[in-house]
């Protein structure tokens, strides 16, 4: 059988034309997923930024000021010199649990992003049970912490891996019977779903109003699960060294540090989302006519509306911010019998009874 010159020019070219649409398909995936870990990193830095100069502000000090404009730059300083350090493995531990640890603590947190809507198509995920989803992968990273303290073959590690497991299944509970309500009021579990039920009602819509016992249950929580004080006990100075971390040096010990603010990012944004509105703008009373109408046409034509979702969405957080960055340094740390009564014999049965009320209102309401 013989085949033609440009019959075979012609398969070529076929076959590199599918190559090409294969990777573009490829990248128009990955174009997303970069752009959301490029922002995740921006928000994390700022976050740092911010801890440091309130924390300043609070104890009347002088914060950074020397590295960058402000002292902006001085969280990459600190990274950069942690990426220099040696990495020293204790010589009796388990290298194999050591070094996958700190890892596990912080692809579990990075995967929660997946799910947070910045707006109504701004979200890398838009799934039916988005909520119940960063509930469970968020519950990975204890399990990291866990074998971070086992694998140091240290007692104060291993003890503070304890510690954050037993208060990560304490407070996790009362924190997903909130979600639950949450989502029982919404009738849905997407996080888009939540949004734009609450948007609505306009301000008076947002779940802060109708929600107030969840709203206060979700914050301590949400704490709690954070390590943030007064709920810092796997990693207490006093009493632990430094709890899981004692025996990590280098980018490694860089690692819990970037998912320790990693965790209070994605739950101030969880807070956004299920009680302060997302990505709406609806608070009476603060924008000038002008504003709305702006908005208005932009949400019509779509000039820059995802730019101003984005925006919203990222200053309800970063005013949410400041309660746990301030709590940081008013509120003494609790005891650990202190720290499991309040989960087990306070949190979980109002959370309970506010489930229940929540369900009761909404079959009375059918």
């Amino acid at each position: 059988m013989i085949i033609d010159t440009t019959e075979v020019q012609d398969i070529n070219s076929f076959s590199r034309l599918e190559l090409l649409k294969e990777a573009s398909g490829i990248i128009w995936i990955l174009i997303p997923v970069f752009t959301l870990v490029l922002g995740i990193t921006i928000g994390v830095l700022v976050i740092v930024w911010l801890e440091r100069e309130i924390s300043a502000g609070i104890q009347q000090r002088i914060g950074p000021e020397y590295a960058g404009p402000w002292g902006v730059l001085q969280a990459l300083a600190d990274g950069s010199k942690l990426l220099l350090k040696e990495n020293i493995f204790p010589s009796r531990g388990d290298t194999r649990l050591f070094s996958i640890g700190p890892s596990i603590a912080v692809i579990s947190i990075l995967l929660s992003y997946s799910v947070v809507p910045f707006g109504s198509h701004l979200v890398l995920a838009d799934l039916n049970i988005g909520v119940f989803l960063w509930i469970a992968i968020s519950s990975i990273a204890p399990i990291g912490l866990l074998m971070s303290g086992y694998g140091s073959n240290n007692k104060y590690s291993f003890l503070g891996g304890l510690r954050a497991a037993a208060q990560s299944i304490s407070y996790e509970i009362p924190l997903t019977l909130c979600v639950l309500s949450i989502s029982l009021l919404s009738n849905s579990s997407s996080t888009v779903d939540i949004v734009e039920a609450q948007s609505k009602y306009g301000f008076w819509g947002w779940n802060l109003w109708r929600q107030p016992i969840g709203f206060i249950i979700f914050l301590i929580s949400s704490l709690a699960e954070c390590e943030r004080l007064p709920f810092d006990l796997p990693e207490a100075e006093e009493e632990l060294i430094a709890g899981y971390q004692t025996e990590y040096s280098g980018i490694k010990f860089g690692l819990f540090y970037v998912a320790s603010y990693l965790n209070l990012l994605v739950s101030s944004l969880f807070v956004t989302v299920l009680y302060l509105g997302g990505w709406n703008i609806s608070i009476p009373y603060i924008f000038v006519s002008e504003f709305c109408e702006f908005f208005e046409i932009n949400k019509r034509y779509g000039v820059f509306e995802p730019t101003i979702c984005i925006f919203i969405t990222l200053a309800k957080t970063y005013l949410f911010l400041f309660i746990p960055i301030t709590t940081r340094w008013t509120l003494p740390r609790l005891r650990m019998d202190q720290l499991l009564n309040l989960g087990w014999k306070f949190l979980l049965p109002i959370s309970l009874g506010n489930l229940l009320l929540t369900t009761s209102s909404q079959l009375f309401s059918m």
